[in-house]
C-alpha cells in the first residue's frame, strides 16, 4: 500500500575524465557493495551515459544522507581524482532539508522541497 513520499533523495552527476571509466565503474561497485548494509538507504543505483554518470540514490531521511557520506567518504574522494560532481541535488521534505544545509554547504547542491501528496510504494 502506498504511503507518503519522504524519502531523502542524492542526485550526483559525474563527468568521468578522459579513459578513467574503467576506473569509475571499479569503484561504483565498491560504492554499492559498501552502501549495501546502510539501514536508512532506500535505494541505490548508478546509470551511464557516455562519459556521464549518475548515481541514484535514496535515503530515509537526513541522517542517512550524512550517515551514507560518513561510509563512503573514501571512495568518494578515489572517485574525485577520476571524475568531477557537474551537477548535485538534494530533494526531501523541508525539515530533512534543512538538518543537511550546513553539512552539505561544500559541495554546493541545489535543494528541491517535495510537495506534499506524493507517494511510494
Amino acid at each position: 500500500m502506498p504511503q507518503p513520499d519522504t524519502c531523502c533523495t542524492l542526485v550526483p552527476y559525474f563527468q568521468v575524465h578522459a579513459g578513467k571509466m574503467a576506473a569509475f565503474k571499479a569503484l561504483t561497485e565498491r560504492f554499492v557493495a559498501q552502501t549495501r548494509s546502510e539501514p536508512k538507504c532506500l535505494h541505490y543505483a548508478f546509470s551511464f551515459n557516455g562519459d556521464a554518470v549518475h548515481c541514484r540514490e535514496g535515503y530515509a531521511d537526513a541522517d542517512g544522507v550524512l550517515a551514507h557520506l560518513d561510509n563512503v567518504g573514501a571512495i568518494l574522494q578515489e572517485a574525485l581524482a577520476i571524475a568531477d560532481v557537474t551537477r548535485l541535488e538534494v530533494h526531501g521534505p523541508a525539515a530533512e532539508l534543512e538538518k543537511l544545509n550546513e553539512p552539505l554547504r561544500a559541495l554546493g547542491p541545489q535543494y528541491f522541497e517535495l510537495a506534499a501528496g506524493g507517494f511510494r510504494a
